[in-house]
């Protein structure tokens, strides 16, 4: 039984008051005896009101927004928060989910026979023309907890996750990726590679925000371009990857050269699909667009 938790929140340009303020009041109501602090890190967030908004966070019990002067990414925000927390066990969430219920810290809390438990997503309300929706509504039923513990470490995710804080600081998010996208695919590699053990929980956090379309598309281009620069190293723990290596690289950039501009005015309009999408992003990654 876990008996002293650190709470990790990196955020950016993201309010997360209420998602600390239902965390914090659920650690309060544990009956057994039990620490807990919650520490917020904001990235060098652009965004004043946002800043301002998260400032709130310092007048909760046990609870700490810290700001860092410069923007050095999802991966070292992760690591800062992994560093200044005081407790054996961690338990990273991504700022803009929300919590399914009452009981979600509590379910982690007699998983201690694993150096890291995954608790996973679920997927809210959202409109059928928005991709992203689209795309993790899909996947969905894909990533349940039976399924992910059948992959392991390829199925490790930083969004929802329990460490032991003494295994993320020998083992820790590479710092080489300046922005989100494919760093915790790596560490989930790494930790493997280490012998470490990985239970799969039933405990999600909610998505239900999910951005616009030509937001999204960006993120995804970014994020293959990432894919792209680690493509060694993540061989074996991306569909992506894997997918291309079997395909006719030439004939896929042949498709993407002529046929990406039309693509992706659909994919950004009203009625995108998803295999239009899973083309367009093997066209992206195995052209290698640095626009």
């Amino acid at each position: 039984m876990i008996t002293e938790l650190s709470i990790l929140i990196p955020s950016y340009n993201s309010i997360c008051t209420e998602m600390v303020k239902q965390l914090h009041a659920q650690c309060l109501s544990i009956a057994q005896p039990f620490r807990f602090e919650i520490l917020v890190a904001d990235d060098a967030s652009t965004n004043p009101e946002v800043i301002k908004a998260n400032q709130v966070i310092e007048q909760l019990e046990y609870c700490t927004f810290l700001q860092k002067p410069t923007n050095t990414g999802s991966a070292s925000t992760r690591n800062f928060l992994a560093q200044h927390a005081q407790y054996e066990w961690l338990l990273f969430l991504d700022s803009d989910m929300t919590i399914p219920d009452a009981r979600f810290v509590e379910r982690y809390l007699d998983h201690t026979s694993h150096d890291v438990v995954n608790g996973g997503i679920s997927i809210g309300k959202g409109k059928k023309n928005n991709l992203r929706y689209l795309y993790e509504h899909n996947a969905e039923r894909h990533h349940t907890a039976e399924m992910r513990n059948k992959a392991g470490f390829k199925e490790f995710r930083s969004t929802n996750f329990l460490i032991k804080r003494t295994l993320i600081l020998q083992c820790p998010f590479d710092e080489r990726f300046k922005l989100s996208g494919y760093e915790d695919v790596l560490l989930g590699k790494t930790l493997s590679l280490k012998g470490a053990s990985i239970l799969h929980i039933n405990n999600p956090l909610v998505m239900d925000n999910f951005e616009e379309n030509n937001k999204y598309m960006q993120k995804c281009e970014r994020n293959l371009r990432t894919l792209y620069k680690f493509r060694d190293e993540l061989q074996g723990y991306s569909r992506l990857l894997d997918l291309a290596n079997h395909l006719p690289h030439g004939l896929v950039r042949y498709w993407h050269r002529h046929f990406h501009l039309w693509e992706r005015r659909l994919l950004t309009g009203n009625h995108p699909t998803l295999l239009l999408f899973n083309l367009y992003r093997l066209g992206y990654l195995l052209s290698h667009r640095k626009n």
